[in-house]
């Protein structure tokens, strides 16, 4: 199975950008379709975007559509998202994890994350 440790995230103005990245360490990376997921303070984690082990599908929460973008590079062993047109309320701790059509709607069911990293937009 593979093991991950986020980055990327830090503090930027409403509007502004940042790109996140997911790096993997064990298993077979690119065999894996991988999601990115996020908490917010006082709430439950939610899933944000997820992409195929080829990258040729990819899927985003309502709240982010067409302001992030997910994709991998598997020779780095590396998933990115990169987040545009940040608003405040996409501030949250964000975490990469697998994902399956399962877990879209059963994120609790994930036993294992990482760290994650902390993303915070001001207004």
């Amino acid at each position: 199975q593979v093991q991950v440790v986020e980055s990327g995230g830090g503090l930027v103005q409403a509007g502004g950008s940042l790109r996140l990245s997911c790096d993997a360490s064990g298993g077979t990376f690119s065999s894996y379709a991988m999601g990115w997921f996020r908490q917010a303070p006082g709430k439950e984690r939610e899933f944000v975007a997820a992409i195929s082990w080829s990258a040729g599908n990819t899927i985003y929460a309502d709240s982010v559509l067409g302001r992030f973008t997910i994709s991998r590079d598997n020779g780095k062993r590396t998933v990115y998202l990169q987040m545009n047109s940040l608003k405040p309320e996409d501030t949250a701790v964000y975490y990469c994890n697998a994902y399956s059509d399962y877990i879209r709607n059963h994120v609790e069911d994930l036993p294992s994350w990482g760290q994650g990293t902390q993303v915070t937009v001001s207004s």
